[in-house]
């Protein structure tokens, strides 16, 4: 169906106003009871040499200035060092690489994690020496000690335990 030079235009200007080809279509029907399948109306803006807008690309949302910090009532305790997952090969062995805490259990969760773990890292057990551990995906606890057969001391276990759990809440695992 052919449209006169004036409905022409008008189609024109419903596009200049950002109208799509599905509004150009029910208007059509609705205002010159003219009606297009929807490729028609594709042809016609063809025709008229007219582009349908695209819509404004959304404005990104501002961030929200960050909330001012509350002050602590108490100074922080400092962190606890996080040594990495592998020792680079001029590094001590693992029996030096991890003093020993004053006759207590230390703990250290590695910055990369062991491949094949959810989570790992070192302890120095209360005999001073240095294992390492880990949670695999079934949140089994395994170690790893010094030498084959190395067993921690019986009352080493519980500590460690405690000691790994209070480290994961730190670190919000």
């Amino acid at each position: 169906m052919a449209l006169t030079d004036e409905q022409k235009q008008t189609v024109a200007a419903w596009i200049e106003e950002g109208a799509k080809p599905a509004d150009v279509q029910s208007r059509l029907a609705k205002d010159f009871d003219i009606h297009m399948t929807y490729m028609e109306v594709r042809f016609l803006f063809d025709d008229i040499k007219v582009m349908p807008k695209d819509p404004a690309p959304p404005e990104p949302v501002k961030p929200a200035e960050p909330a001012k910090p509350a002050e602590p009532a108490e100074p922080a305790e400092p962190a606890e060092p996080v040594e990495p997952a592998a020792a680079p090969a001029d590094a001590a062995p693992l029996d030096e690489a991890i003093p020993a805490g004053a006759g207590g259990i230390s703990i250290q969760v590695d910055t990369l994690t062991k491949p094949g773990t959810m989570v790992s890292g070192r302890a120095t057990m209360s005999d001073g020496k240095n294992v390492e551990w880990y949670l695999d995906q079934y949140g089994r606890l395994g170690m790893v000690g010094p030498e084959p057969g190395y067993r921690p001391p019986p009352d080493d276990i519980p500590q460690f335990q405690a000691a790994l759990e209070r480290e994961l809440q730190k670190l919000g695992m």
